[in-house]
C-alpha cells in the first residue's frame, strides 16, 4: 500500500500571505511528526507541474484570504482530479462572502447582528454623509465596519462615535469594494472549531478571546502576549452546549466539511451571535483551532493526520 503524502498549500498573494506561510509550516511539521510525507508549495506557476510530478495523496490548502478561501483554488484542484482538505468550491464561495454567509445562517435560525452592505460605488453615488447618517440612525451605535470578504481582522473598525464612521469606511474599502456594517454586540468573544475525522463533524471546546488592550485586531491575533485566551472558555455548561450547537449548525448550514472555525459573541443575555466563519482557519502558534484541539486533549500531529485520513475517505 502506497504511503500517504500531503502537499500543503501556503502563501499566495493575499494580504494574509505571512499568516498562511506560518500556518503551512506548522501543519507540515505536525504532519511530518506522525510519519507522513509532506511537501509545502506556494501558489505559483510551478504548482500544477508539481501536482503532476509529486502526485500527492491529498492537498491541504492553508491559504488565507482571496483565492485561498473564495473557492477558486479548489475549483482548479477539482479540475485536475486532486483530492483536498476542506470546503468544496460552492461552500467556499458562500462562506467567503460575509453578507451571504450571514443570510444563509440566519435562515437556519441562528442569531446574527443586524447589518447592511455597502459597495463603494453606491456609497459615493448616494452621498457618504447622508448614507452614514441613515445607517447610524437605524442600526445605532456602536457599529462594526469591515470588508465584506477577508479575514484576520484586516480593515475592521469598531465605531463608537458617528464622526468615526467615514474613516472606518475608508479602512474597510482598502481591502475590498464592498463593506459590511453591523451592530456591535457586547459580550464574550469566542472561537468554536469543528473537525471531522471521518465519522461526522465534532465540535471542539470553545476558546474565549480576551484582548489585554484594544481590539482583537491583526496584531493582537498574531503577536504573542497581546491576548489572553481561555481554552476551554469560561462558560456555564448550558451556554457551552448552546455555543457548540450553534457552531455545528453554522458548519452544516453552509455545507462545510473536514474543518471550520466559527466566530461568535455570546451577548449579555446569553444568546450566541454568529459573527464570521473561517473555512481555512489559521494554524499559527497563536491560532484558535490548535488551542481548541489541545484543550480537548488532542496531540496536534495526530489530529491533523486524522483530518487528512478522514478527508481521503470522504
Amino acid at each position: 500500500m502506497s504511503r500517504t503524502s500531503v502537499l500543503v498549500l501556503a502563501g499566495g498573494l493575499s494580504h494574509e500571505r505571512d499568516v498562511s506561510l506560518r500556518s503551512g509550516r506548522r501543519v507540515a511539521e505536525a504532519l511530518r511528526s506522525t510519519g507522513l510525507e509532506v511537501t509545502v508549495h506556494d501558489v505559483d506557476n510551478d504548482l500544477l507541474p508539481a501536482l503532476s510530478q509529486v502526485r500527492p495523496s491529498i492537498v491541504w490548502p492553508l491559504l488565507h484570504g482571496a483565492s485561498g478561501e473564495d473557492g477558486s483554488v479548489r475549483d482548479i484542484l477539482e479540475l485536475v482530479g486532486q483530492p483536498y482538505v476542506g470546503a468544496d468550491p460552492r461552500a467556499s464561495r458562500v462562506a467567503w462572502s460575509k453578507p451571504i454567509a450571514k443570510t444563509v445562517v440566519g435562515r437556519a435560525g441562528i442569531a446574527t447582528p443586524r447589518f447592511v452592505t455597502l459597495p463603494q460605488s453606491l456609497f459615493r453615488e448616494l452621498g457618504a454623509t447622508l448614507v452614514l447618517e441613515s445607517i447610524a440612525a437605524n442600526l445605532g451605535l456602536p457599529l462594526v465596519v469591515k470588508p465584506a470578504r477577508g479575514g484576520s481582522a484586516l480593515g475592521v473598525t469598531v465605531v463608537h462615535e458617528a464622526n468615526a464612521l467615514p474613516r472606518a469606511m475608508v479602512d474597510a474599502y482598502a481591502y475590498g469594494e464592498t463593506a459590511i456594517i453591523e451592530q456591535a454586540v457586547a459580550g464574550t468573544e469566542l472561537a468554536v472549531s469543528v473537525v471531522d475525522l471521518g465519522d461526522g463533524p465534532v465540535v471542539l471546546p470553545a476558546v474565549e478571546v480576551v484582548p489585554r488592550e484594544g481590539p482583537y485586531d491583526y496584531d493582537a491575533r498574531y503577536v504573542p502576549g497581546r491576548v489572553e485566551y481561555f481554552a476551554p472558555a469560561r462558560l456555564a455548561a448550558e451556554v457551552a452546549a448552546r455555543v457548540a450547537d450553534v457552531a455545528l449548525g453554522v458548519h452544516e448550514s453552509l455545507g462545510l466539511r473536514h474543518l471550520s472555525r466559527t466566530d461568535l459573541i455570546v451577548s449579555d443575555d446569553g444568546v450566541p451571535q454568529f459573527i464570521d466563519i473561517n473555512t481555512a482557519p489559521g494554524m499559527t502558534e497563536t491560532s484558535l483551532l490548535p488551542q481548541a484541539a489541545e484543550a480537548a486533549g488532542h496531540e496536534l500531529g495526530e489530529l491533523y493526520r486524522a483530518i487528512v485520513e478522514g478527508a481521503l475517505r470522504s
